[in-house]
């Protein structure tokens, strides 16, 4: 009798909702095997039962040929005893046990499913939830593990009999696809109009949403992990008025285009850019305008005076159709794509209340019956030389883990107060959650509860301690206080967060320190000022303050930040420059404004103070002439990197630079170096009087904070023996910074490390907080003082 031989494989990684398990019976049934495949929470499962060869044939390359949106991660394989039998089967999930499978991220719709889509032939011939194992929702429809139906929002809808029959036939390309669907049996599209909203009339009501994009209506959309508010983004009143429905001042709108075809007269777009914009994420790309392009496509109330437009593709049926199938009637061929909210609040995704919430919003509503379990706004992401640079980390990314350079105990980091994501990590990985966003509202509060009890439920871990931001005001530190509960918490520095985060997403396992350069708005400093232009020489169990930017008062705390103008009279003053009118900041501030903030320098009353680079960037762009009043966080910034750009490389020039001096002594020890701002900002005052215009100043400003990084890294290298270079924090985000600082720093012979799977800004900072917590288990929350004025706004 032939040899049998029988083993047990387990699966792990992100194996569920992606088509393993019929690729695993396809791959078993095809070598002759018998035997069987189940999900359980640990993973999949599977028993393949034959002649050895046959056996050790379905091993070898099961991980190599898997679907492809599958991520394995792990392969165990034993020899157990044969059980005899014949054929092979999916059999029912089995639960119970801890969790240790991934679940997948939404995709965006396959070119299998836009084919059927397009197809009058076809049963799901224009069906807008239509899906397969290779696209559509998961994270964001999942209710429990294992990956079943009976575990996600489409276990309301019992599949009828054709659909049965494809989820049943191995060969079919929706074999166990969970979210199968089609018009008789699937959700339900209707489009709700009027006050109080009530069913259109007509049989297509994307026909009739179309219809209304193009007559200057705002739409609120149903998507994948929440609403969008949509319009015609060539229709200037249509994108005026949502801009003011929605609050949102000067901060860019998204698009969505129908294909690149559309945006490529507007927007440069390499081959990497091109792909995130085409591939399965469909993230929002930030592209940089071509210069002189003939906007008419796009209103330009969409992004004024952005360097960028934010593009994305379309990632779900409904979507497709709205900007059209071929031979459809003409509609849009670009949409204003934003979150379906008011600023500041979380994106909303349940019909009830999107009817109440964006009833002022919305002059119509495009939904369905399909519930969104777990809320998830879109990703945003740009190419800086050539890699990915994350801006918000959330759908086509979360939830899958990121893997860590070393094991950590069960911790969960709660993040910041701005551009919150918290992070949960046990072993060697660690998972974000998606954007939760600030923490000011009450509802995002609620919304970071239900992130942090869904992440919990979709890994199994539990966290025996927990991180939190030094800042005494933040509202993640004091949640994260009451929820202690008995176990320790970790207070972690803001900047040395930022730098652990940018050594965990290169892999760095903490044994040698780093170079940090965190450049960002705000974070609360040891010493109680708000620091944010630091060099810390750190690794994951402390750091040390090797240089800052030199404190300047920050006049009013947030009423600085939105109103760049006192930033730049408060640097002035600082370096010893007079107000003269005819300097652009000057002749901004009204004047009884000027006398108030006179006498409050003087004074020093709720003029806390700060070495925030992204203040620097704020005084800079107001004294420029650039930017005076922000309408949204960094918006001065931005328009001075836009500035830098139109002025073009060679404009660069020389003459700016940073003072250095020594700080004061400490303990014994020398104090940190101080880069004084002054003759630089006297550089730009003489600059200005000569008639350079704003563009020159902005590209030698930006070259100038570059050379600076590249200065105090060679101090630091010299009295150190470091070679290695962290860039992290919000101002990173800016491209011509970061590359500027990267090509100095490369010719000097450091290692330069940037992000790239979690945002330089405070998105990121819930992963550095983890990876602090996880090396000092023995270092108490600290920081109970308060910070005088508002200083939670960061660049």
């Amino acid at each position: 009798m032939e040899d049998v031989q029988r083993r047990r494989i387990t699966v792990r990684g992100v194996v569920q909702g992606v088509g393993f398990r019929p690729y695993v019976y396809t791959r078993a049934t095809g070598l002759g095997l018998a035997g069987h495949v189940t999900n359980t929470p640990e993973g999949v499962v599977a028993e393949v039962e034959g002649a050895p060869a046959a056996v050790s044939a379905f091993c070898e390359r099961l991980a190599a040929d898997a679907p492809p949106l599958a991520v394995v991660q792990a392969v165990d394989h034993c020899e157990v005893p044969a059980a005899g039998g014949r054929g092979f089967t999916i059999v029912a999930s089995r639960s119970g046990g801890p969790v240790r499978t991934l679940v997948s991220p939404d995709t965006a719709t396959c070119a299998a499913c836009l084919a059927e889509l397009a197809d009058p032939a076809d049963r799901r011939h224009r069906h807008p939830f239509i899906t397969c194992t290779h696209c559509g929702p998961r994270f964001t429809i999942v209710t429990g593990l294992p990956y079943d139906r009976a575990h996600t929002t489409m276990a309301r809808f019992p599949m009828c009999p054709d659909c049965a029959r494809e989820y049943a036939d191995p060969a079919d390309r929706r074999f166990h696809a969970q979210p199968v669907a089609c018009p008789a049996c699937g959700p339900r599209l209707r489009l709700l109009v009027g006050s109080p909203p009530r069913e259109a009339a007509g049989a297509d009501p994307v026909a009739e949403a179309r219809r209304l994009l193009a007559g200057g209506a705002v739409l609120a959309v149903k998507g994948l992990g929440g609403y969008h508010l949509a319009c015609d983004a060539a229709h200037p009143g249509a994108v005026a008025e949502l801009r003011r429905r929605k609050g949102r001042g000067d901060k860019p709108f998204a698009l969505m285009a129908r294909d690149t075809a559309d945006i490529e007269p507007l927007v440069s777009i390499d081959a990497a850019e091109r792909a995130l914009l085409t591939g399965p994420v469909r993230p929002v790309v930030l592209l940089r305008r071509r210069p002189g392009a003939d906007l008419g496509a796009v209103a330009e109330g969409v992004a004024p005076r952005c360097p960028d437009l934010g593009v994305m593709l379309p990632y779900t049926p409904v979507h497709h159709l709205l900007l059209g199938l071929p031979g459809d009637p003409p509609g849009p061929r670009l949409l204003v794509m934003t979150s379906g909210n008011l600023s500041g609040e979380p994106i909303v995704t349940d019909e009830a209340e999107a009817l109440e919430r964006l009833a002022g919003l919305a002059d119509a509503w495009l939904t369905h019956d399909r519930p969104i379990h777990v809320p998830c706004d879109d990703s945003v992401v740009r190419i800086c030389d050539g890699a990915p640079l994350l801006v918000r980390r959330a759908r086509g990314y979360a939830p899958l883990p990121l893997d860590l350079p070393l094991p950590v105990p069960p911790v969960l980091a709660a993040g910041g107060d701005l551009k919150n994501a918290l992070c949960l990590g046990e072993g060697r990985k660690a998972w974000l959650s998606a954007h939760i966003g600030d923490m000011d509202d009450l509802a995002t509060q609620d919304a970071f509860a239900r992130a942090e009890e869904q992440l919990e439920s979709i890994t199994g871990v539990r966290p025996a301690r927990l991180a939190a931001d030094l800042h005494p005001g933040y509202r993640s530190t004091a949640r994260a206080r009451r929820a202690a509960a008995g176990r320790p918490l970790t207070g972690v520095q803001h900047h040395h967060a930022h730098i652990a985060s940018a050594m965990a997403d290169n892999g760095l396992d903490g044994s040698d320190r780093v170079i940090g350069i965190a450049f960002d708005g705000t974070g609360y400093g040891d010493d109680g000022a708000v620091w944010g232009g630091e060099v810390l020489l750190a690794d994951y169990r402390g750091h040390h303050r090797f240089a800052h930017l030199a404190y300047v008062p920050l006049p009013g705390g947030d009423a600085a930040v939105h109103r760049p103008y006192r930033m730049a009279l408060a640097h002035l003053r600082a370096a010893g420059l007079a107000w003269d009118p005819d300097l652009p900041c000057t002749a901004a501030c009204p004047p009884e404004e000027l006398r108030v903030l006179e006498r409050q320098l003087e004074r020093g009353l709720n003029c806390v103070p700060t070495s925030s680079v992204g203040r620097l960037f704020d005084a800079v762009s107001s004294l420029a002439g650039v930017c005076h009043l922000a309408g949204y966080e960094a918006q001065a910034a931005i328009e001075l990197e836009a500035a830098a750009l139109s002025a073009g490389p060679s404009e660069e020039g020389e003459g700016y630079a940073f003072a250095l001096r020594p700080g004061q002594p400490s303990a014994g020890t020398a104090g940190p170096v101080l880069a004084d701002p002054a003759p630089l900002l006297a550089a730009v005052v003489d600059d200005l009087r000569a008639g350079i215009a704003a563009p020159v100043v902005a590209a030698r400003f930006h070259a100038a904070v570059a050379g600076l990084v590249a200065t105090l890294a060679g101090l630091a290298r010299e009295r150190h023996g470091l070679g290695t270079v962290a860039l992290t924090g919000g101002v990173f985000a800016n491209t011509v910074l970061s590359s500027a600082c990267a090509r100095l720093l490369r010719e000097r012979g450091f290692t330069v490390l940037r992000h790239h799977r979690v945002p330089p800004n405070d998105g990121g900072l819930a992963l550095g907080q983890l990876m602090v917590a996880a090396c000092a288990p023995h270092h108490p929350q600290q920081g109970e003082g308060h910070v005088p004025g508002g200083t939670r706004q960061s660049a």
